[in-house]
This record gives C-alpha cells, structure tokens and sequence, in this order.
C-alpha cells in the first residue's frame, strides 16, 4: 500500500473475527428475546424487534441516528414506553450479549493486520454494520484479539446515520475520519455489502475471499486472504 497515508475500514464479522453471522444472529435473538420475555410476550418481541431493525436499515433521513431510527419503529410496535424496556435492553448488552462469544472464534491474524495498518502510518477503523450499540461492538473486538487498537473510529448505532449496504455508511465514516473516500480502503468479506458499496462511494476495496469469483472488471489484486492484505504494509519511516 504505497503512497499517500490514508484510512484502512476493517469490517468486523466474517473479516477481523469468525462469525457465522446467520447462526450469530439466531442465537442472539433468542438470547434477547428471553431476557425480554417479562417485559414483553416473545411472539410480540420478535417480530417488532426484526421489524425494527429493518426499519433502521433502510432508513435515509440523515437527521437521525440509527437508534433513533430504531427506537422510533420498535416501541410502538410493543406499545411500550422506551423508558420502561430500554434499561433492560442495556443490562442484556451488559450482562448476557457476552454469551455469544461461544458464536466466534479469534483470528490469529487478525491482530498482526491491523497492527501492520497502523505501523505503516494509517488510520484504522472498526466499519462493522452500525445494527448494534457501541458495548455490543466493543465486545465482539475483544473476542477478535483488537480491542485495545487506538482505532480512528469504531461504528455503532448510537452514532451512524445510515446502515450497509448503503454508499452513504461508506460517506459518512469518511467525513467522520475526516478523510477523503479515495483515501480509503474498506477491507470485508461480503461482496454486497462491504466491497461494491464502498467502491461505489469512491473508496477502494479488498475482498477477504479466495473462494468465490469477482464480478467482471473487479481487479484481481484486491482479492485474497486477510494476512495477504497486511503483508502489504510496511513501517512508516
């Protein structure tokens, strides 16, 4: 990665920690969706929670936080007040988000990678998408190994306005970092959602992938496993 120091966005499940985020989101929900079930019936939690964050995914209104977006769908929905459910919805992150970490296994890799981005002098940024609360998401960095990493930014529902597959996630995180998009990188396993988008927004891309073809015209070089993406750094001098 020669050149002017830009930004390297690592997403987060699939990239930097193994996750097989369809088995991670099952458990998840029936792990929250249990430690809601005094507050409110799982028949009715489910489908309001899943509804909702759908309804935070697709939003576009650039005045409201992800959360808020969330927040705005779900609770009617339950005809709850958000003050009587949002303490519980804080202690699961507390104190029962962290038995998912048996979902994950820690890539050896993954901490030399970022450790290589950052010796080299660039930004390093956990862009993992924003669908949950930033203790969420510190939690799953310390099952990968990162989670002391001086990250530039680490994304999160509290603070993002858009969600992936959307260029303006890729947008915004830039102007957050206070970067350009072409001086960035977003390094991810998902061609929908990580690459395409980011490539589409101006930033270029690595695929964490050795096993599927790229789309015609999607340059080879920025295909391959995570540690051949961090051999590509050498120390700043």
């Amino acid at each position: 990665m020669a050149g002017t120091r830009g930004a390297v966005l690592f997403d987060l499940d699939g990239t930097l920690l193994e996750n097989d985020i369809r088995q991670f989101l099952g458990e998840y929900s029936q792990l929250l969706t249990s430690h809601m079930a005094q507050y409110v019936p799982p028949d009715q939690f489910t489908p309001a929670f899943w509804a909702a964050t759908r309804a935070m995914a697709e939003h576009t209104d650039p005045t409201l936080t992800n959360q808020q977006a969330f927040i705005a769908d779900f609770f009617p929905r339950v005809g709850r007040a958000m003050d009587e459910l949002m303490p519980a919805i804080d202690e699961f992150y507390a104190t029962r988000f962290h038995l998912l970490r048996t979902c994950t296994r820690c890539l050896p890799e993954a901490r030399a990678v970022v450790q290589a981005v950052l010796d080299a002098g660039y930004d390093a940024v956990i862009a993992t998408n924003p669908w949950f609360p930033e203790t969420a998401n510190r939690q799953r960095m310390e099952w990968a190994d990162v989670a002391d990493f001086p990250f530039r930014l680490v994304t999160s529902y509290e603070d993002m306005h858009f969600c992936k597959p959307g260029p303006q996630y890729f947008l915004e995180v830039a102007e957050r970092i206070g970067r350009q998009p072409e001086e960035c990188v977003m390094v991810g396993d998902e061609w929908d959602h990580d690459i395409e988008p980011a490539l589409r927004a101006g930033m270029r891309a690595y695929w964490v992938n050795t096993h599927q073809a790229g789309p015609p015209g999607f340059d080879s070089y920025a295909r391959g496993t995570l540690a051949e993406f961090g051999s590509q750094f050498r120390p700043a001098g």
